[in-house]
């Protein structure tokens, strides 16, 4: 196994791989995020006109739900191959996959060019783009954790979690400048193709840094005898050996994906349901919010390691469960300080980032994108379906819903956290089985 110990430092080709993971995480994030914002144009481009609203509501719901679906699918499915064959060549299809897709969505015909076969062409891009999608996120952590030395391997994979965040940030900004330069006519008519061929493009410029990447010094050094030769022999593996790590990291990951879900994608939905507030500053605060939590992610990342890991958990899970209860309560007061409590909110959720390092470490090298994926793609796909239904139904009846779904998440990473502070030796990253 190649030499990565405590005290090694960072390459230039280290950094390169960081740079590289975290441009294309930033994109990919972007990619997936259009649906969300054009939700309602596309429905409008791709289903008859006079669809009753109810069903309309459903269609989009479906054409988004869709996708959280197809991420268990490519995750799963292509993942293992990431275990055999090598993580550089999987990483390659997904990247190829999601930008042919997206271009091949930006040329679709509409409904009513096609009829229903353009939204059943759609619905089969979507399911392809979000295969892709569920393959590429856990991929993109083990790519970095396997190429750079141990004590950096927490702030390398933060990195690539604050990317995720930059590429929504980049869709916030985006889209207002979309719905500025464009009326709703023009985006349903035309301009609904102007992000998938711009998020298309974006997705085949990282191909022209490929030279710059190579195969993680893990998976190269290898022993072949670890490796297995039919498409399910990492699952064997996986669920002979590593029950316990699947349940802790899916522990982990629904901590990641609830936290993400509400504070960035379903907060500012959540809070109009029962809070008045001015949409320009409310807008300016969910946007400065973001850029909080890419810093929280990094400050995360910094100061946690595989040897104080649980304790920085334990402490930053009480510091988000009393921010966000603070943040409702000071909504109930009125929002005066929306810009500042939604800020500290951010860096708070910012706890999300130091996760990853841990999500890496839980599996051995031979069949560890096997089960990466399949714990974060099969919790992102149940939150990512539930959640947004569910609170959102909760939030209608009880204003704090948002708040104390995050409480009790918060409560499940102060457990976690205790769980890890008392293990008496963690895993080295290069462990196999």
């Amino acid at each position: 196994m190649p030499s990565r110990s405590q005290y090694a430092l960072m390459s230039a080709r280290d950094k390169n791989v960081v740079l590289f993971i975290s441009f294309t995480s930033a994109v990919v994030f972007f990619d997936f995020l259009i649906y969300l914002y054009m939700a309602d144009i596309i429905s409008a481009a791709f289903f008859p006109a006079n669809t009753n609203p109810q069903v309309a509501k459903l269609q989009g719901l479906g054409l988004f739900a869709v996708g959280y679906l197809a991420r268990p699918i490519g995750g799963i499915l292509f993942g293992r191959y990431g275990d055999i064959k090598g993580r550089k060549p999987i990483l390659l299809l997904s990247l190829i996959v999601t930008a042919a897709s997206l271009l091949a969505m930006a040329c679709l015909p509409t409904y009513a060019q096609w009829g229903w076969i353009a939204p059943a062409l759609f619905i089969f891009l979507r399911l392809i783009q979000g295969m892709a999608y569920g393959l590429y996120v856990p991929l993109a952590w083990v790519f970095v954790a396997e190429h750079v030395p141990r004590q950096y391997l927490s702030v390398a994979c933060s990195y690539v979690t604050a990317s995720f965040l930059v590429g929504v940030l980049f869709s916030n900004a985006f889209f207002m400048w979309l719905s500025t330069f464009m009326t709703t006519d023009q985006l349903t008519d035309y301009g609904w193709r102007l992000p998938f061929l711009i998020a298309a493009v974006l997705s085949f410029l990282p191909l022209l840094m490929w030279r710059l990447v190579g195969e993680t010094p893990f998976f190269l050094a290898l022993d072949k005898s670890k490796i297995g030769t039919s498409a399910s022999e990492p699952f064997t593996i996986l669920f002979k050996h590593c029950k316990h790590s699947i349940f802790v990291g899916m522990v982990l990951t629904l901590v990641i994906s609830s936290i993400t879900s509400v504070v960035i994608l379903l907060l500012p939905d959540l809070i109009e349901i029962n809070f008045v507030l001015d949409s320009d500053l409310f807008g300016f605060s969910h946007s400065l919010a973001i850029i909080f939590m890419i810093f929280g992610c990094i400050f995360y990342g910094m100061v946690s390691n595989h040897e104080n890991f649980g304790k920085i958990l334990v402490v930053g899970s009480v510091l988000l469960i009393a921010q966000m209860l603070a943040f409702f309560y000071h909504l109930q007061a009125g929002g005066d300080y929306i810009l500042i409590m939604y800020a500290l909110l951010g860096f708070c959720a910012g706890i999300v980032g130091m996760v990853p390092a841990i999500l890496v470490q839980l599996f051995p090298t031979n069949v560890r994108l096997t089960g990466m994926a399949f714990c974060y793609n099969i919790t992102y796909g149940i939150v990512g379906v539930l959640v947004p239904f569910g609170l959102g139904y909760a939030t209608t009846l009880i204003s704090f819903s948002p708040a104390l779904y995050i409480t009790f998440i918060g409560f499940i990473g102060i457990i976690m956290g205790l769980y890890f502070y008392n293990l008496p030796e963690y895993k080295k990253i290069d462990h196999v089985i």
